[in-house]
């Protein structure tokens, strides 16, 4: 086999995912090493949320046990009820991160914040424990103030940006990151500003989910200039911005109702989609970097004691459904398979 055809890897980081709970997540966690993820980090808005460090640490064994061959991160649900004393305990019980959903923007948000400055007792002690701020990026849509899910993201910059001066070691990712506008303010931050970049987000714009509810998510792809951007940083190897999938599972009878929800599900296909993508891009070599290095050196995580994986070029064709979950790309063929 040409060199060219066949791709050593480290098993990739996947900075953002969800795996819901009951049924989903027993078909959904497994997924994560076939897709060739080796480490993740769950995200915490579950029904009910995790807010408790018991809680998350409850989650994060049960997805341990449910995949052993993947390390299992998760984060606390940034809530009113959250103290200091509560971060002190997450961090201790090794709790990944503290996730802050603006409330009502996306899935399971509604116990989310309405004003981010009202929790500095929750900041300082992260500041001080060292613990990474996971924020969902979005104002809410106020169609008096001219917000919408277009430019949602690029209205909650000026807040992230007093939330950096008021606690500048406080790290923070700004999650899937989704515009030009996004992409120009974490350059323009130092090293404890980073963020998480999707597959979607690299592939997608605003005509790919028009009408497509399997393509819909929050937030949104949006114009070809902002998929350009989020490439451009990827192609250059800029080490603050690194692999998040935001995948997101939903049944099928949730994605094609009356209203769709949120949500792209790209775990079982993350690693060959993105070697593809990238190749597009003409940066296959950039891969490596962006899914294994640049994220847990950014978290302070060491290198994964994993086998490395092998793709190859292979015709592979994405399956219509996992259960009752449509994939990304689903039906179509991916030029790059994991090879056993």
């Amino acid at each position: 086999m040409a060199p060219h055809d066949e791709l050593i890897l480290r098993r990739a980081d996947d900075f953002h995912v969800h795996l819901r709970q009951g049924e989903v997540m027993a078909l959904v966690a497994p997924l994560v090493h076939a897709g060739g993820a080796g480490r993740c980090i769950a995200m915490p808005n579950t029904v009910p949320p995790l807010t408790t460090a018991r809680a998350v640490v409850e989650y994060r064994d049960a997805l341990s046990r449910l995949e052993p061959r993947v390390e299992f991160l998760a984060s606390l649900y940034l809530t009113a009820g959250l103290t200091s004393d509560e971060v002190h305990r997450a961090t201790d019980a090794g709790v990944a991160g503290v996730k802050c959903y603006p409330r009502g923007v996306t899935t399971n948000s509604g116990a989310g914040v309405e004003d981010l400055m009202a929790y500095g007792p929750v900041f300082a002690a992260m500041q001080e424990r060292d613990m990474v701020l996971q924020v969902h990026a979005e104002a809410p849509s106020n169609a008096s103030t001219g917000i919408s899910i277009m430019n949602a993201e690029e209205a909650f910059l000026s807040e992230l940006g007093r939330l950096h001066a008021s606690f500048p070691n406080l790290r923070i990712v700004l999650e899937h990151v989704s515009s030009a506008a996004g992409v120009a303010w974490v350059e323009r931050m130092d090293e404890r500003v980073a963020a998480t970049v999707t597959l979607h987000h690299l592939t997608l714009t605003v005509d790919d989910w028009a009408g497509r509810c399997h393509n819909y998510t929050k937030p949104v792809a949006k114009l070809p200039s902002d998929r350009e951007a989020i490439g451009r940083v990827v192609i250059a190897g800029h080490s603050r911005f690194f692999l998040g999938s935001d995948s997101a599972p939903h049944p099928r009878a949730d994605k094609e109702g009356v209203s769709a929800r949120p949500g792209i599900f790209t775990t079982p296909i993350l690693m060959p989609a993105l070697a593809e993508r990238f190749e597009q891009l003409g940066c296959l070599d950039r891969l490596n970097d962006f899914a294994s290095l640049f994220g847990r050196r950014f978290y302070g995580l060491p290198e994964l004691d994993a086998p490395p994986m092998r793709l190859v070029r292979r015709p592979w064709l994405v399956p219509a459904s996992y259960g009752t979950i449509v994939p990304f790309r689903a039906d179509e063929t991916l030029t790059w398979t994991i090879s056993p």
